[in-house]
């Protein structure tokens, strides 16, 4: 089943160094205010989290779990893609597909 998440944070952008600076060399300022908006309740009733601590994404659709690292080696130098594959590992991690079409954010699920 896809399930709707929300539109994208294109305002994040505004945040990508060098813009504005963050000295972490891989958007962390970007990476919070872009995940913010995936913390809700899904039409479903499940509840889906997603937060950055420190390097890791840990994201979780009602009790399956998955986290990634922000990596620049292996995904850089772009920030919006360090950002994205990291989303689209924890989604694996947690059994889910996590996907943007036309500016919007899915994550399809077997739930």
């Amino acid at each position: 089943m896809k399930l709707k998440v929300c539109e994208e944070n294109i305002e994040a952008e505004q945040l990508i160094p060098p813009a504005q600076p963050d000295g972490s060399g891989i958007g962390v300022n970007y990476a919070d205010a872009y995940i913010k908006p995936f913390n809700l309740v899904l039409e479903g009733g499940e509840t889906l989290t997603c937060k950055r601590k420190g390097l890791k994404i840990v994201l979780a659709l009602g009790d399956q779990k998955g986290e990634a690292l922000l990596c620049k080696r292996s995904h850089g130098p772009d920030v919006k893609t360090i950002l994205r594959r990291a989303l689209e590992e924890a989604a694996e991690s947690a059994g889910t597909v996590f996907s943007v079409d036309q500016g919007i954010v899915y994550l399809e699920s077997g739930i």
